[in-house]
């Protein structure tokens, strides 16, 4: 099926994936004077007097919009907001199916950072959280980063963490078939952008000691002048021995490799170079860094893509709508580090020790089982780290 061509005539037909619809009545006199004027104003002056009733008396504790700049757009890169847009609307459609929060898209015309962030904070006030979307590296972590810290609302860049979220379920639920311990085994990471970045600290902080990341140039290095601030970061977290090469180098006796990167860049012959029971996550879309099939002739063990034309897609819808209903159910005013491990975690747990399989590591994306346990696990992670509203 030429699901391109398809998709571009089913947008046409639907003219647009969401609509807003009413949640009241408004039928007879009553009913638009409760919903509307006069009633409405009690509302309006209970908020007045406590701005935290907007949660309360309004669809606000619900509410997560899709924003991006149209930077960063699947693997389109920079495509502008209006050209997001459907990406936007299908993330929208994912929140309410299997979360069921209200999202709509919020695509802005701008690339600067400082303008970005006061724009998104003069609406906050009508949100329940924020969910950022496809904005290019290394603007995304100063833009996220300055947000959590200057909103009392959940704050989650996609791309980075749900993409970490998913890809540590997987490997959680691999290591188990290959008998392998995350502490022990040596991990390529290529792709030094946001999800590479933020798919390798999360490793680490789940216990990952033997890391590498590479960029286009090869393996990242601390002497390294040409580093943004993030990657400068991230090297003095990886690369314990310092060592320098290409990725073909850095692929020699890895256990596992996780790509996050472009199409076509990693060779059969780099494949063959790793350990036993390699464990491969050719996530590139909609062109996986190297072809499942390839990467299976080459002795790969298990292998996971982006891609639902594959067995074991690792991909964030996974996520994001069982954290932010986790999230919002628990009142949480942030999202941190314990509650994503929560999620990661109970992914995981939805395959069972006898459903588990090299071919079957994760929940299918539409099993509402996962968001259920997603959403479970994320609340009782906020509670217990203290992170909830008084």
């Amino acid at each position: 099926m030429n699901y391109k061509e398809k998709s571009l005539a089913a947008h046409k037909e639907w003219r647009g994936k969401i609509e807003i619809k009413p949640r009241v009545s408004v039928e007879t006199r009553e009913d638009l004077s409760i919903a509307y004027t006069p009633g409405v104003s009690e509302a309006c002056l209970a908020i007045k007097d406590d701005v935290n009733k907007s949660f309360e008396l309004t669809r606000r504790w619900n509410t997560v919009p899709v924003i991006t700049d149209g930077t960063a757009v699947l693997g389109l890169g920079d495509i502008g907001p209006e050209a997001g847009l459907p990406v936007m609307e299908g993330k929208s459609v994912l929140f309410k199916t299997f979360g069921d929060i209200d999202s709509y898209p919020l695509c802005i015309r701008s690339k600067d950072v400082d303008e970005i962030i006061n724009t998104i904070k003069l609406f906050a006030g009508s949100w329940g959280g924020i969910n950022l979307e496809d904005i290019s590296s290394p603007r995304c972590f100063e833009i996220e980063t300055r947000l959590k810290e200057e909103l009392d609302i959940p704050v989650f860049h996609d791309d980075q963490h749900g993409t970490a979220i998913v890809t540590l379920a997987a490997l959680i639920n691999a290591l188990k078939i290959v008998d392998k311990k995350i502490e022990d085994i040596k991990i390529v990471i290529n792709g030094a952008g946001a999800a590479g970045i933020s798919i390798c600290k999360f490793l680490l902080n789940y216990g990952a000691k033997h890391v590498l990341i590479c960029d286009r140039a090869g393996i990242i290095c601390r002497d390294d002048a040409s580093l943004n601030k993030a990657q400068k970061e991230i090297s003095l977290l990886t690369n314990e021995d310092q060592l320098h090469g290409l990725l073909k180098d850095a692929m020699v006796g890895a256990d596992v490799f996780i790509g996050v990167s472009g199409p076509n860049c990693v060779s059969k012959e780099m494949i063959a170079s790793m350990n036993e029971k390699s464990i491969v996550f050719p996530l590139a879309n909609p062109v996986p860094e190297i072809d499942p099939s390839s990467a299976k002739e080459a002795g790969a063990y298990i292998i996971g893509t982006g891609s639902s034309e594959y067995a074991n897609q690792i991909n964030n819808v996974l996520v994001f709508p069982g954290l932010f209903r986790g999230a919002i159910d628990a009142n949480a005013r942030t999202i941190n580090t314990e509650m994503m491990v929560a999620a990661s975690e109970g992914i995981a747990s939805c395959v069972s020790e006898e459903e588990l399989n090299r071919d079957y590591i994760l929940p299918y994306p539409y099993d509402r089982r996962a968001h259920v346990s997603v959403a479970r696990s994320v609340k009782e992670a906020a509670i217990r780290t203290g992170v909830i509203k008084k």
